[in-house]
């Protein structure tokens, strides 16, 4: 059985840039990164829908270390994918990777101060097991047993499973849902098909930006490259900081504004309300994002139109709705959301004690407590994923040299009792709905110190850069 220093779970985009943090702050530890799939890119290499790209921009969701030098800032997946590879070869992380073996279990021993680590091909042991595979089901996504699907008699595809082979050319379709997913997906087969609409039960708020960002093209003509990326990484971290923050100080003023701005960009036909006036305060949930109003074009030059509406059945042709509406459809897409998953579903014990992650707190958004040597690596809600997945593993590394320096083999977050009987809630906060599905396998967060996690990248990057690895809750200990 290989025994490794640190075992990363994942080469997706925090695989990467933990196996980058790894070689670079810890040299002298060895590592491996498990990966189920026989590809890297992760979420990039699994979702294939037409038009699959970033919602943020890629000099935040790009990592620090390798600027990202394409065009667009917001990219789609494909440039996306072809920039992890590029990363992974450009430092040799490719060749610490071990594909097709995903995590099953994953046993810790006090006494040998060891995770004992199986997976679909082998067993390992290691030190330090830093699980970077994000928090959705690869395997599945949320998939509603619509009434009368099995009378349709054309196409239901879910967007996380497309056919390679799906040609929708001249065909009708219904994408049925609001978000992310489904404002990427209409303006892409609107191209092609015979005409597209997008169902959706309630809008969600979607802000429009430009896919080039004019202010950085200029600066990277003139400032070297590593020092440009730097200044534009800075002012959009900044600059969407600080529009989240206003936007949740007066929620009241920034969906006025939001609203009125769709209401501008839309054909006549289609009304801001119903359409594109939700019903909960922004950034409840996730901005939806419309690069270059790619979304707002094909729904005035009328290739694609919005109805809001609840499905009551689906007919062999289409579907029928609550309103009494037809909609007549040859091929129908169920952008219905996605399944998460905590730890990417591995089964953990310590010292024969089975851990579920919904009974544990999150400890600085990292680690599980009273769960040693383990970090479990999330990025922001509210921001670029990669800004704090990046600042997660520079911690981790942080937390290793103390160990190394300290003479101890475990660090293990404890947490007061009386934090079970406080106020807590998801450590993913938001109201969607396959984060509400999730809230009974998601671990908790409290509400203050160590136990909450705040969706404020300048604070962290002080709390988890410079900040103390010691204190009152993470214990170093010797092994038993």
């Amino acid at each position: 059985m290989e025994h490794l220093d640190v075992l990363v779970v994942g080469a997706g985009l925090s695989g990467i840039g933990a196996a980058y943090r790894l070689q670079t702050q810890c040299p002298d530890r060895t590592y491996a990164v498990l990966e189920a799939r026989m590809s890297i890119g992760g979420t990039w290499d699994l979702f294939r829908y037409p038009g699959i790209r970033s919602d943020s921009d890629m000099f935040t969701l790009g990592f620090p270390f390798h600027p990202w030098t394409a065009a667009k800032a917001i990219a789609d997946g494909p440039a996306i994918l072809e920039y992890l590879h590029e990363t992974a070869s450009t430092y040799g992380i490719d060749k610490h990777i071990r594909f097709g073996q995903r995590v099953i279990r994953a046993s810790w021993s006090s006494t040998d101060a060891r995770w004992t680590v199986e997976t679909t091909q082998a067993s390992y042991t290691c030190s330090f097991l830093y699980v970077c595979s994000g928090y959705y089901d690869y395997d599945s996504g949320y998939v509603v047993d619509f009434p009368g699907q099995s009378e349709f008699q054309g196409r239901v595809v879910h967007p996380q499973h497309w056919p390679e082979d799906l040609d929708y050319t001249g065909e009708r379709v219904v994408v049925i849902g609001s978000g992310a997913t489904a404002v990427t997906l209409v303006p892409a087969m609107a191209r092609t098909a015979a005409h597209v609409t997008m169902l959706q039960r309630s809008p969600s708020y979607v802000a429009s930006r430009p896919a080039h960002d004019a202010f950085s093209d200029r600066l990277r003509a003139v400032l070297p490259e590593k020092l440009a990326h730097r200044v534009i990484r800075g002012k959009n971290v900044l600059f969407s900081t600080a529009v989240y923050s206003a936007f949740r100080r007066w929620p009241a003023h920034a969906a006025w504004f939001l609203n009125s701005t769709v209401a501008k960009q839309l054909p006549d036909s289609i009304p801001a309300d119903p359409h594109f006036t939700p019903r909960y305060k922004p950034w409840d949930q996730r901005l939806c994002l419309v690069p270059d109003a790619d979304l707002f074009k094909v729904l005035r030059d009328g290739s694609a139109t919005v109805v809001t509406d609840e499905i009551e059945t689906f007919t062999r042709s289409g579907l029928r709705l609550r309103s009494g509406r037809e909609l007549e459809a040859d091929l129908i897409v169920t952008a219905t959301g996605l399944r998460m998953a905590a730890l990417g579903n591995i089964q953990l014990t310590v010292d024969g004690r089975a851990v579920d992650p919904h009974d544990a707190f999150i400890y600085k958004g990292m680690m599980l407590s009273d769960v040693p040597n383990l970090a479990w690596c999330i990025g922001y809600t509210n921001n670029s994923w990669t800004l704090r997945s990046d600042l997660t593993s520079q911690y981790v590394c942080r937390l290793l040299n103390h160990l190394t320096a300290t003479g101890t083999s475990i660090c293990v977050p404890e947490i007061d009792p009386s934090e079970y009987d406080a106020p807590h809630r998801p450590v993913v906060d938001l109201s969607s709905g396959y984060i509400q599905r999730a809230a009974s396998i998601l671990p908790r967060q409290g509400t203050h110190g160590p136990w909450r996690l705040r969706q404020n990248y300048p604070r962290d990057l002080v709390l988890l850069r410079f900040g103390p690895v010691t204190d009152d809750s993470m214990q170093f200990k010797p092994a038993a």
